[in-house]
């Protein structure tokens, strides 16, 4: 019989760890201050049910219990968990009871129950004896109830007690496969203060949504870590952040992300009483920045990306009365999260939330009322700045192609037509979403054949952007004349496309306008004319291949071809390690690419195998709109903006980081078939 109940063990053990589990929904825990804590004889012989408010869903489920802050072994007879009409029984090791010893967290069993995403869970446990101290979570902002006696299995219980707070559950996760999770470490901000009660209206509520309504994004969910109070350097209302970092943050399920919104209330506490000096507000500024920097390497160890968050103003908080000096430690916290290098990426939700006639309070449409906590309107805010992108590991590129009809020379006896109808080809072959050409109508005056290409390149249900007429520079010409440009390109592509979008303009005339006055006029042209820019953060300069291969193919060196398909695919493979290095060390992520092509012959012989390689690296092909949709290139499609750095290198070069090393594959390309 032991052995029968030893290979049981060891069979549910190996299960368990085949699981991937990831949380759906979590609640800092603390204990209780007295005015939150429940009376003793109202936890004897009692049954407490509690619902919770899941993010992700999974085919099972299990449920963390949390006897954290006690001083004894809690004992619980009984905890089952219910959706909708269906109530279920949790086992603890194949048993429906479980003691918890004190300073302790206890898994369930897994339970074979799937959960729908966005859904409510109710879980409804039994104490039979008060214990000496309670763990829970007092701002649940949502309702529980209380009842003497057993009453797990009943669908009502008799004469409940309601309160507004979670007691002994710490968690819920569900096995999904290709899941993780974000934890939300904060203060009241995040852990709802100013939400409505049972709404599920706090902004890590409102995120979660976000990231179930896109497809990329189902599979993340959101954990709230949030204490009302929290401070990150010392103890308040729960644990320091730093000290409870290891359970609420590295010890969650699946957890990949970490956003971090903490410093309020130590900036806050330190002059709420009276003037602090001016030392005492340095040192806690660094201590501030040195706790960051602890989360950071933590949570790196772990492999977990971290996301700052700018601390929102609260000018005006009749709790806090913050002076100049409160104000000015805000903003250098701020502008140390808005520095790379720093976090992996932040979301600025001072800028988002402040009023713009008095960028130390909040909006007022975004203030629940005490100058301190956003409203459910702010909170929905908050949710809708953060970037889904973030927490899409998927890489995306948007392939364009330059200089159509076509570019570069031919070798003999091969035509544009023939060049286009290879590129056609082959991205139809591997299934490319709508992939947009720039023209230039230069091209076409000078060989009115050529317009075949484009005929053929709409036919093919592919789009036309203008490349201006003639690929003139800016820094060598007036404005004027590049209006000329611009403009003189739009009939041919309006005959061509008449009911299309074909105002994209290629990028790098803006990078080569030779003033910043210019530069800002182009723009202004650009704005007025409906335009958008086709911006460029990938390019292996594929151009340079056509030349030679031109010269080899005449005179039939297929030893040299060799060596320029060779020297194509490694300039490929290589600026992808490159625009990648340069897009995580800014970022943390892939950005989505716009890769800029040529209609070439060599681009023609070797587009196949290109595409192949995309694909091998992991991208998925996507339109330049979706692509530029990302907030990395707000500035190409909102013209109104002033204008920033040129490509990933250029955003390099602004914050002063090194350029990732690299080769030169196309060194030997001008010595070939000389």
């Amino acid at each position: 019989m032991r052995i029968n109940l030893l290979l049981a063990l060891a069979a549910a053990s190996m299960a368990c760890a085949q699981t991937h589990w990831v949380g759906s929904w979590g609640a800092s825990q603390q204990l209780p201050e007295p005015n939150n804590a429940l009376p003793v004889d109202d936890l004897r012989d009692a049954t407490l049910r509690q619902v919770v408010h899941l993010s992700i869903g999974g085919s099972e489920l299990r449920v963390r219990l949390s006897n954290r802050f006690g001083t004894a072994p809690l004992h619980l007879t009984s905890v089952h968990v219910a959706q909708k009409d269906a109530d279920k029984a949790l086992t603890f090791a194949g048993r429906p009871d479980v003691t918890i010893p004190a300073g302790a967290d206890y898994l369930s069993d897994p339970l074979d129950d799937p959960v729908a995403a966005l859904s409510d869970l109710t879980i409804t446990l039994h104490i039979d004896a008060p214990p000496p101290s309670q763990t829970g979570h007092p701002g649940s902002r949502a309702t529980s109830w209380i009842a003497h006696g057993d009453f797990v299995l009943a669908a009502e219980l008799p004469n409940p007690k309601t309160v507004e707070h979670w007691y002994f559950i710490a968690g819920v996760d569900v096995a999904a496969p290709a899941g993780a999770s974000i934890v939300t470490l904060g203060d009241s901000i995040t852990d709802g203060h100013g939400a409505t009660t049972d709404g599920n209206d706090r902004w890590p509520d409102m995120l979660a949504r976000r990231l179930q309504a896109s497809p990329v994004t189902q599979s993340v969910g959101v954990l709230n870590e949030g204490i009302g109070g929290n401070r990150v350097l010392l103890d308040g209302l729960g644990p320091n952040a730093l000290a409870r970092f290891d359970h609420d943050v590295l010890a969650q399920a699946g957890v990949r992300y970490l956003i971090v919104l903490e410093g309020v209330n130590d900036i806050g506490v330190l002059g709420r009483t009276g003037d602090a000096s001016h030392e005492a507000h340095e040192t806690l500024v660094r201590n501030i920045l040195a706790a960051y920097e602890q989360m950071i390497a933590r949570a790196h160890t772990h492999g977990i990306e971290v996301i700052g968050a700018t601390i929102m103003p609260f000018t005006g908080s009749g709790y806090y009365h913050p002076g100049a000096e409160t104000e000015a430690d805000r903003q250098t916290i701020n502008q140390w999260i808005r520095t790379p290098g720093h976090f992996d990426a932040f979301v600025d939700f001072d800028k988002l939330v402040r009023d713009p006639e008095h960028p130390e309070r909040l909006l007022p449409a975004y203030d629940c009322g005490d100058h301190l906590h956003p409203s459910p309107a702010g909170y929905a805010a908050m949710a809708d700045s953060v970037p889904l992108s973030l927490f899409d590991s998927s890489s995306r590129i948007a392939i364009t192609f330059d200089d159509l009809p076509v570019h570069g020379p031919l070798p003999p006896g091969v035509t544009p037509e023939q060049v286009a109808s290879k590129v056609i080809a082959a991205l139809r072959d591997a299934h490319l979403p709508p992939t947009y050409g720039f023209v230039n109508g230069q091209s076409v005056e000078r060989q009115p054949a050529d317009e075949e290409v484009l005929k053929a390149w709409r036919a093919a249900g592919f789009p036309l952007g203008n490349h201006g007429w003639s690929h003139m520079n800016a820094n060598q010409h007036s404005l004027a004349d590049f209006e000329t440009e611009v403009t003189k390109n739009e009939p041919l592509l309006s005959r061509e496309m008449p009911d299309g979008d074909w105002r994209w303009f290629r990028f790098p005339f803006l990078a080569e306008g030779d003033t910043p006055e210019k530069r800002a006029e182009i723009r202004g042209f650009l704005q007025e004319q409906g335009y958008r820019i086709a911006g460029v953060t990938m390019s292996f300069g594929d151009y340079m291949w056509n030349e030679p291969y031109a010269r080899c193919k005449a005179k039939g060196d297929d030893k040299a071809i060799s060596i320029l398909e060779t020297s194509y695919l490694e300039a490929a493979k290589e600026n992808i390690d490159f625009s990648r290095a340069m897009s995580r060390a800014l970022y943390n992520r892939d950005i989505p690419y716009v890769l800029l092509m040529h209609i070439g012959a060599f681009d023609a012989e070797m587009l196949p195998r290109l595409l192949d390689l995309y694909r091998a690296s992991g991208f998925e092909f996507v339109t330049l709109p979706e692509a530029e949709s990302d907030e990395f290139y707000r500035e190409d499609t909102d013209l109104t903006l002033p204008p920033g750095p040129d490509m990933l290198e250029g955003v390099m070069g602004e914050h002063h980081l090194p350029l990732p090393p690299r080769g030169n594959p196309a060194a030997q390309l001008e010595s070939l078939c000389r």
